[in-house]
């Protein structure tokens, strides 16, 4: 399942960072899910910026679910989205649903506070561009290096937040780790 950017500035699951998300996943097999949170594109509802797209986010994967309820959970995010993804990573931990994996794409990790609960079991891989004009890539650093569970940081050179000229490099670091 892959989770939008900011929908108060113009993030949708049509983005091309997403939709480069979705196909990556989709070409490789895995059954894959975007959505709109509530109060985007034709959705219901009006944006809170925190918790009630975590909790759109949930409903969508609970959906997924019972399409498909063996198959195991991939979560992927860009930018606001990575914050979803993470958040709702950490509430399906304590609930006991396994994930195999979580993908962070220049994620907006000032987003998430310190009593926000994390994954600590999937495999967790963060995807930050070097020159991100959006999110600073020294705090996702910063917060990177802070992490007490293993994880993969990896960067992408010379690559703005939107990846311009860059989405075939986010395919193919994707690639492998699906």
């Amino acid at each position: 399942m892959i989770c939008h950017p900011n929908p108060v500035q113009g993030g949708t699951m049509l983005n091309k960072v997403v939709s480069t998300l979705q196909r990556t996943a989709r070409d490789q097999g895995l059954h894959t899910l975007r959505f709109n949170y509530r109060g985007t594109g034709a959705s219901a509802g009006s944006h809170d910026m925190a918790f009630g797209e975590v909790d759109d986010a949930e409903a969508a994967l609970n959906w997924l679910r019972e399409q498909h309820p063996q198959l195991p959970i991939t979560l992927m995010g860009f930018s606001f989205g990575g914050f979803v993804a993470a958040a709702l990573a950490g509430r399906l931990e304590e609930q006991g649903v396994e994930l195999a994996n979580l993908f962070m794409v220049a994620p907006a990790v000032n987003r998430l506070s310190a009593d926000t609960p994390l994954s600590s079991r999937c495999p967790m891989t963060i995807i930050q561009p070097e020159t991100d004009e959006v999110i600073p890539p020294e705090v996702v650093y910063q917060w990177s290096a802070a992490l007490e569970r293993p994880h993969e940081l990896l960067k992408v050179a010379e690559c703005g937040h939107f990846f311009h000229g860059k989405l075939t490099d986010l395919k193919d670091l994707l690639l492998p780790r699906l």
